[in-house]
């Protein structure tokens, strides 16, 4: 399960790498998405600002984007062979956002991180929260892939 980290985040605060691709491949693993592959940006909200307006039209910064590479069903059913491997597509995380975040809901920077990588890894299988119900599944979801991410 290759999980690619890249970081364009001068400034921003420091954050292993290599405990972010840790956490990255367990929640594939999780996901029973031990094959497919995953790149993680870590960012500042300069960059991030950027591709939230260019992308989705919105004017400031947000917390983490994902952006799918290649169709998924509904909830992760994939589209092609069951054991052929996948590029599910890149999460970008705002480590400035995610630092903020962590100190307002008074909870250490990487477990900020790991939320919201949860929530971008949901995105590129197919998740979503446009309704209440949906988001209810999403939420759970996330809790799920937290916990299994934190298991050693």
């Amino acid at each position: 399960m290759p999980v690619l980290i890249s970081r364009k985040a001068p400034g921003s605060a420091p954050l292993p790498s290599r405990q972010v691709r840790a956490i990255g491949e367990r929640m594939l693993h999780f996901l029973g998405r031990d094959a497919d592959e995953l790149s993680i940006l870590l960012t500042d909200d300069a960059y991030i600002h950027t591709l939230n307006h260019a992308h989705r039209g919105k004017d400031r910064p947000t917390d983490v984007l994902a952006f799918p590479l290649e169709g998924e069903g509904e909830q992760g059913r994939r589209q092609g062979p069951a054991d052929a491997s996948q590029l599910l597509g890149d999460v970008v995380i705002s480590i400035d956002t995610a630092q903020r975040q962590a100190r307002s809901r008074r909870r250490t920077l990487m477990d900020e991180v790991s939320f919201l990588l949860a929530h971008g890894i949901l995105h590129l299988v197919g998740y979503d929260h446009q309704n209440d119900e949906d988001e209810a599944r999403m939420n759970a979801m996330t809790k799920r892939l937290m916990r299994a991410a934190t298991r050693r």
